[in-house]
């Protein structure tokens, strides 16, 4: 078997020491998470958090890229499933909005995450997804199915808009109760800007 390279073994650590703070930030919340015991649950040291990370903050910026980046996936994939376009681009709303349900996402993404790595807006896995965005109304543009309006405000808007509406979800005494008037809130102003026959 061949000796692994510097390389792989860097990211091998860096998978191990992501793994152990999403298990601790998901546990007892990013203030409450002691450096010394995810790092010794991962077999490492605090020398290599700090050598791959920067330092505990900069780790939790490497867990909530994660998070986020697979709810951006799950809502992508829910969105193809729903045909793409208009119908695509609600639905991916839609799944992200429900994902606040999930009490990690909820403690490490919507609370934590805000709280100590401030504006969402900044964070890199939100402007991957506002690139998408992006992309898909402007397809919309093209055929002609939205209203003449600035396509990046329109997409962080909406993109706003469902990351505001997962928030409050997610730090909602009745979640459930929460979801259900924020989608239906979320469908309500984005369908706004939609092309009626009268428009035409």
């Amino acid at each position: 078997m061949a000796a692994k390279t510097r390389a792989e073994k860097m990211e091998e650590t860096r998978v191990k020491l992501i793994a152990a703070g999403r298990k601790a930030f998901a546990q007892k919340g990013y203030a409450d998470a002691s450096m010394d015991e995810l790092t010794a649950s991962a077999g490492l040291t605090r020398g290599a958090l700090y050598h791959n990370f920067g330092d505990k903050l900069g780790l939790l910026a490497a867990v909530v890229d994660e998070i986020d980046s697979a709810m951006a996936q799950q809502a992508k994939d829910a969105g193809d499933a729903a045909g793409g376009g208009w119908n695509g681009l609600m639905a991916e709303g839609r799944t992200y909005i429900e994902l606040a349900l999930d009490p990690e996402i909820q403690r490490i993404v919507l609370r934590d995450g805000p709280a100590f790595l401030g504006d969402p807006s900044n964070w890199p896995s939100q402007n991957r997804c506002l690139q998408a965005t992006i992309a898909t109304l402007g397809e919309l543009a093209d055929q002609g199915a939205i209203k003449s309006v600035d396509i990046e405000a329109l997409a962080r808007m909406l993109n706003g808009v469902a990351l505001n509406a997962a928030l409050w979800v997610a730090t909602s005494e009745d979640p459930q109760t929460t979801l259900h008037k924020a989608i239906s809130a979320f469908e309500c102003l984005a369908s706004g800007v939609l092309v009626k026959d009268g428009d035409r």
